[in-house]
């Protein structure tokens, strides 16, 4: 009798581990389960990953979106160090008229004067294309260059001539010799000069319309 109610004792202990052993399996499939239940069919695979993810993968933090500011599709609008555009002119000879007044200093000069003597050769500042050659009354012979970004336009005025050859539409390499310094237009006789300025272009890409950006710093000139 004793060996009987143990052998019921034993086969009652055997039920209870392996009754156990299912419950806990069933509560370890069930959020996979409600996974397969609930989620949407595109997004099962997405939670299943992320429910198999350690904590401490799940937690990093994601990259921080980019600034509005740092729009990278913008261009930069800096103005480039530039070639000293007048020949055997040093920068520490450049004096900064761009704010001296004109027309009874109801205007600005907007530019910078380069004296030399009449004939010295006058040098592309950067590398670009002539976009126009012209005459005025107070610019006498002129050149108008864009930039290879067509971002800036540089204004050389007062030529005594024209350099060989150039034409419109001519590319151009940084100093390469453009033309000579020469009074005409509105210049003093007595005080030939290259009259140069920068002008920040707008999206019309207009030859003759721009903002103007002071050229002295640009071009190697030291503020006291």
């Amino acid at each position: 009798m004793p060996e009987r109610l143990a052998g019921r004792l034993g086969y009652l202990a055997m039920a209870a581990v392996f009754l156990g052993a299912a419950v806990a399996a069933a509560l370890l499939l069930e959020p996979a389960k409600t996974v397969r239940e609930t989620a949407d069919p595109g997004d099962r695979v997405s939670l299943q990953i992320a429910a198999s993810k350690p904590e401490s993968f799940a937690a990093a933090p994601l990259p921080a979106p980019v600034p509005a500011s740092e729009d990278i599709s913008r261009p930069a609008m800096e103005v480039p160090q530039l070639q000293l555009p007048v020949h055997g002119v040093s920068p520490r000879q450049l004096r900064d008229t761009f704010a001296d007044g004109r027309d009874g200093n109801q205007r600005g000069h907007e530019a910078i004067d380069i004296h030399a003597p009449r004939g010295t050769p006058v040098l592309a500042v950067a590398d670009g294309r002539i976009v126009k050659l012209f005459s005025s009354k107070p610019g006498g012979i002129t050149i108008y260059q864009f930039d290879v970004t067509g971002q800036f336009a540089y204004y050389y005025a007062h030529l005594d001539r024209y350099a060989d050859g150039l034409a419109e539409g001519q590319t151009i390499t940084r100093g390469s010799v453009i033309g000579y310094v020469g009074y005409t237009g509105n210049a003093n006789p007595d005080a030939p000069h290259l009259h140069f300025a920068i002008f920040r272009l707008g999206p019309e890409k207009q030859w003759w319309k721009g903002e103007p950006l002071n050229p002295f710093e640009a071009l190697g000139g030291k503020k006291p």
